[in-house]
């Protein structure tokens, strides 16, 4: 969109007090990045989940550094007038403050990112702060956290008890206080977010976490069935069956490739007539005289 323009941290809170939800998406290369952005998203998360609908991984874990920098640059080329926010991976902002300030630099000053995302609650709470500190803003992640998944045992919803629904509301409390501009709630109880959404300044974005949240994000490919097998997800709505357009679209390529009914005579560039006789006229000159030459021997 030639008049849209990046939205800010501060735009981003006054629209949670205007309550005006925010829209994100997951996009992970230069085309799709494209078409969100003139579709006029809010958002764009280049999510660790490129593990999975791109990479083909069963988790999140095995993506690197250099993977999300790589794909960073490519959404970033695409949506030049966009907010971007890239996930740190799994285990690059664990160890000591210095690596992982090297770390959120490669993202930032090689990825252009505008912002990162880290899952976690009160644990990674002084590195936040340490991130922000720097000038780098940072969006918490809390409920199901992927990066997690074995440590909690499966995709499991969270916030199910008061116990849980506590422990929920002082991560994202401890994470405002330490500087975060925003907060994801995944796979989180509607009643929870709603209750996380009220008693923080900062936006919630949902994601399987109802419909209180000051916004919601979903990933690219569960928008649009782009997978195979697509399996269907509760808190996804969808929105094109790109799968199975794909799908027939190129076995149709494939069959009139086969009975050459393609290409056809409209995808083919021709020759004018005069072209076509000199170059047949010089063919049957030099096929002549080599036939001549060849008889000399």
């Amino acid at each position: 969109m030639a008049n849209k323009h990046a939205l800010s941290i501060v735009k981003m809170k006054k629209m949670k007090q205007e309550g005006v939800p925010l829209s994100m998406v997951t996009a992970y290369d230069y085309s799709s990045a494209q078409l969100v952005e003139e579709a006029g998203i809010d958002m764009i998360l280049v999510g660790d989940s490129l593990g999975n609908v791109v990479q083909g991984e069963h988790t999140t874990l095995p993506v690197t550094i250099e993977d999300m920098v790589y794909h960073t640059r490519a959404v970033v080329r695409g949506a030049g007038n966009t907010f971007i926010v890239t996930d740190m991976p799994f285990m690059t902002y664990h160890g000591s403050i210095d690596e992982t300030l090297r770390n959120v630099r490669r993202i930032m000053q090689e990825g252009h990112a505008h912002a990162i995302k880290m899952e976690g609650g009160r644990e990674i709470c002084e590195t936040v702060k340490k991130i922000v500190q720097a000038g780098v803003p940072v969006i918490g992640h809390i409920g199901l956290t992927p990066q997690s998944v074995n440590q909690i045992g499966g995709y499991l919803i969270q916030g199910k008890d008061e116990q849980d629904a506590q422990r929920l509301l002082e991560d994202a409390k401890a994470l405002e206080q330490a500087g975060a501009f925003g907060i994801v709630l995944e796979l989180v109880t509607e009643e929870v977010a709603r209750f996380i959404s009220e008693q923080i300044s900062i936006p919630t974005i949902g994601i399987g976490a109802g419909r209180y949240c000051d916004g919601q994000v979903l990933v690219f490919h569960d928008l649009f069935q782009y997978a195979s097998p697509y399996r269907s997800k509760r808190f996804v709505k969808t929105y094109g069956d790109v799968g199975t357009m794909i799908r027939e679209g190129v076995s149709q390529y494939v069959k009139e490739v086969k009975d050459r009914s393609f290409p056809a005579e409209n995808h083919v560039f021709t020759a004018e007539d005069h072209v076509v006789e000199s170059y047949m006229v010089n063919q049957r000159r030099r096929c002549t005289l080599h036939e001549s030459s060849q008889n000399d021997y």
